[in-house]
């Protein structure tokens, strides 16, 4: 007997445990059936009456319930409070948020039209930059040209006073053989 009273005692001090160790809440049907058979077979022993074992526990399991909803109830009550000012403080935020996000589309069409502008203007330089090269080599063509053409002149000069001048001789050549020759 004194066996099956040392075996309760660990029982009722492991759920003891697991009891305190749990979250706060009422009772499961099974702890329920467990506690009634124990304070049963207590009964049948002699050792404890089920009244004077339950009454300490349950009292406090009671007031644990009883005090957690008072402040579950008091929870719910500035819970719901809390919810519509967090909604309403998120209402606020998101149209914050939504200026901003405005804001930022505004000053994003703003800068890609400025950038295509500058892009326009970049191609029409590059353009230009690629006419005035054309243009560059083309001029450098030219005055090559002119200059070799000038010296061709002076060349063109050069053989005409010297066709000229063989011109001469042969006239006074030709004088002076048909002198010899007469």
């Amino acid at each position: 007997m004194s066996s099956l009273y040392s075996r309760n005692k660990d029982l009722s001090s492991r759920s003891r445990k697991s009891l305190s160790d749990s979250p706060p809440s009422s009772p499961s049907p099974s702890t329920k059936t467990f506690r009634q058979d124990r304070a049963s077979r207590s009964d049948s022993s002699g050792v404890e009456a089920l009244s004077d074992r339950l009454t300490p526990r349950t009292s406090t399991y009671t007031r644990r319930e009883n005090r957690l909803a008072s402040l579950n109830k008091t929870e719910d009550d500035s819970a719901s409070k809390d919810y519509k000012k967090l909604y309403e403080d998120a209402l606020a935020e998101n149209e914050k948020l939504k200026s901003r996000l405005e804001d930022s589309k505004q000053e994003l069409s703003k800068i890609r039209s400025q950038l295509d502008r500058v892009t326009q203007k970049q191609d029409r330089i590059s353009e230009r930059s690629t006419v005035f090269e054309s243009e560059k080599r083309e001029k450098a063509a030219l005055e090559k040209r002119v200059s070799d053409m000038e010296e061709e002149l002076k060349v063109l000069t050069e053989l005409k006073s010297d066709n000229q001048r063989l011109k001469d001789e042969n006239g006074a050549l030709i004088r002076v053989i048909s002198k010899l020759s007469k």
